[in-house]
């Protein structure tokens, strides 16, 4: 079964209906792009390539040409096949450098016996004793002399050379009025048709080489494992976001959200939007599924494969939610290269984690009550300490083992910050003692390599993966888990009225203490 999931996550399926599908959203790009190429090739056939001009004679070949008086020598079927195999022959002594010569003598152009032999195509029609030698060339006069200079040249130039045959003039050569290159119509359709190709092979290319995470489908293809909840992205109005740092490298979201709203917006407990709450409560939900065996208390460790998916606030957001269960609940910040709870909850990074596991503090005096304003409910949090220089050192030792053994007796849930796997491997180290893994992905952020190759990892340390969180999903996602159309159906109706019952609340409460301030200025 491990090989299976194995050979399953190490390969990146993209199916043709998706190739197709993309293709058939972006045909507008498609059909831009051959109208363009079709305008451009007319363009350049109609006034930057110099057109040419045609001028043919053609021949016919009798390899008897013997008369006695009034009676000629009758021409048999095998005459006939003889004249079609010395129609070669002919182009060749046409072709030598004597016979174009006196071509060029005859015809009185200035040109060398080179150039003239690339002037020319003779070849034979339909495999008949008739030949035909066309003449081009940007001059329709030059044409049509050098034409006429071979109808004059060549039969006199056979008879003399090969006795007993003949070549005899079947249609002289006229001064040609239409250009035959380029055809303008042709171009155009080719252009049109070469913009076309290159356009769909572009986008074809580009989606089989786009590893982003864009869809549920990717998260599936890519893991293999469900996906426990959908979250919308909180902080912007549109398809927005943050910017987001890595381990030695900076990430930005391709759509970044305005500032002034990302401040306002509740990310964090009982206020954040109604669809999110749903999503963290369902993840709840799940989770408390996901464990069949009894325990008194359950760790969670929650990672991603890229920094900057959302797996610290989708750990304290689980955290919060759990702790409405009357649970006892604590957080505990793992990420102690990059920590951030400190920076979303009202607690303090030191002391934490690092003076623990370093034998500076003792767990009781790490932990902090964390309170999310506006909430009922709470939940406690150790912080992630001073940064250290050996954090996987710290976090694979005995201590860190014990600490989570004492914690187990005082806790009923206990939620790892972990690092992301893609970046640095403290979070396989700390796998090994939590009891069920979830992978924060991002939506047109997180990588399906990446993503692919995090399963991989934990696998490889035979850590339980308990499913997928699909973070800052648009409204181009299915929902929160239910599917895109059950979800506008139903849930959204409730999702409206309740923002709509918050926002009268809040501007009822925001015009209370304005006439409380405006009654004590009066007085």
């Amino acid at each position: 079964m491990n090989e299976q999931m194995e050979k399953n996550n190490g390969f990146l399926e993209v199916s043709m209906w998706r190739l197709v599908n993309e293709v058939l959203k972006k045909s507008w790009m498609v059909a831009l792009a051959a109208i363009v190429s079709a305008v451009a090739v007319c363009l350049i056939s109609a006034y930057v390539i110099t057109p040419k001009y045609e001028s043919s004679a053609m021949f016919y070949v009798n390899n008897n040409n013997f008369s006695l008086g009034d009676t000629s020598v009758s021409i048999t079927s095998n005459d006939i096949t003889a004249s079609k195999s010395l129609v070669e022959s002919y182009i060749v002594i046409l072709d030598t450098r004597n016979s174009l010569n006196d071509v060029i003598d005859y015809a009185g152009v200035d040109r060398t016996y080179k150039e003239v032999r690339e002037m020319l195509k003779a070849e034979a029609v339909n495999e008949t004793e008739i030949f035909k030698v066309t003449v081009t060339s940007t001059d329709p006069e030059e044409a049509e002399k050098i034409a006429d200079a071979i109808s004059y040249i060549l039969p006199k130039r056979i008879s003399s050379i090969v006795e007993g045959t003949s070549a005899k003039i079947v249609d002289t050569a006229v001064m040609p009025v239409v250009p035959s290159a380029p055809n303008i119509t042709t171009n155009t359709l080719l252009g049109f048709l070469l913009g076309f190709v290159i356009a769909v092979a572009v986008i074809v290319l580009r989606e089989l080489m786009d590893v982003t995470v864009r869809t549920e489908e990717d998260l599936t293809t890519s893991c293999r494992h469900p996906i426990l909840a959908t979250v919308p992205n909180m902080a912007a109005t549109g398809k927005g976001g943050y910017y987001y740092s890595g381990y030695g490298q900076h990430r930005q979201h391709k759509q970044p959200a305005l500032e002034a709203h990302k401040q306002d917006v509740p990310l964090i407990g009982e206020k954040i939007s109604f669809a999110a709450k749903e999503a963290y409560k369902l993840l709840r939900t799940k989770l408390q599924f996901s464990f069949t065996d009894d325990s008194d208390c359950r760790v969670i460790g929650v990672s991603s494969a890229l920094a900057g998916e959302g797996k610290s606030l989708t750990s304290a957001n689980l955290a919060y939610f759990l702790s409405q269960l009357d649970k006892k609940v604590i957080l505990i910040d793992c990420d102690m290269r990059r920590p951030s709870l400190n920076e979303k909850l009202p607690i303090e990074k030191m002391p934490g984690l690092s003076n623990c596991l370093s034998g500076q503090s003792n767990v009781a005096e790490l932990i902090q009550p964390c309170g999310i304003p506006g909430s009922e409910h709470a939940f406690s949090v150790i912080a992630a300490g001073r940064n250290p220089p050996n954090p996987i050192e710290l976090l694979s030792s005995a201590r860190m083992s014990k600490m989570l053994a004492a914690l187990r007796k005082a806790y009923d849930y206990i939620i790892l910050d972990l690092p992301p796997v893609a970046e640095v491997s403290d979070a396989m180290v700390v796998a090994q003692e939590t009891d069920g893994m979830l992978l924060v992905v991002r939506q047109n952020y997180g990588n399906r390599v990446a993503l692919s190759a995090a399963v991989r990892e934990f696998e490889f340390v035979d850590a339980k993966l308990l499913g997928v969180v699909y973070n800052c999903t648009h409204d181009s996602a299915n929902g929160y888990g239910y599917g895109k159309r059950y979800y506008k159906r139903y849930y959204r109706r409730y999702y409206h009225r309740y923002e709509g019952r918050y926002l009268e609340e809040k501007q009822a409460e925001q015009n209370h203490a304005e006439s409380c301030m405006q009654n004590h200025d009066s007085k």
